[in-house]
């Protein structure tokens, strides 16, 4: 025989249970939609066709709109490489050989001169250098 916490907790569950809302499943793709892989570890190009570094983080506001690249400059396999971040807008994205290119109208010197970030595990953010 259930006493009776056992019964208001037993009731609490099921109304819990019975008011949740589930998300929606989609059926279909939403149009004008991007997959983050078409940026994320993606090469960064400038208008001269030279490699100035590669997309290391996706950013997002909390509506879920991209806001800025950080994108990894400098270096040499993968030692003294510096993240910067670069406003979504200033990026430009074509088809080329069956793929994208991302172009910013920046050059490597102007990158590494600029403000670097670090990447923050207890914060899940970005921080200034």
């Amino acid at each position: 025989m259930l006493n009776s916490f056992k019964i208001g907790a037993l009731a609490g569950v099921t109304a819990l249970a019975a008011g949740a809302s589930y998300a929606a499943v989609m059926d279909a793709v939403p149009t004008d939609s991007w997959t983050i892989t078409n940026y994320y570890k993606q090469s960064v190009y400038n208008p001269d066709n030279t490699k100035i570094g590669d997309v290391d983080d996706v950013l997002v506001d909390k509506t879920g709109k991209v806001t800025a690249l950080v994108i990894g400059v400098g270096g040499f396999l993968g030692m003294g490489t510096k993240d910067v971040i670069i406003p979504f807008t200033d990026v430009t994205m074509t088809r080329k050989d069956n793929g994208n290119e991302l172009t910013v109208n920046e050059t490597k010197d102007t990158l590494k001169a600029a403000k670097g970030f670090t990447y923050d595990r207890s914060s899940t953010s970005w921080k200034p250098a």
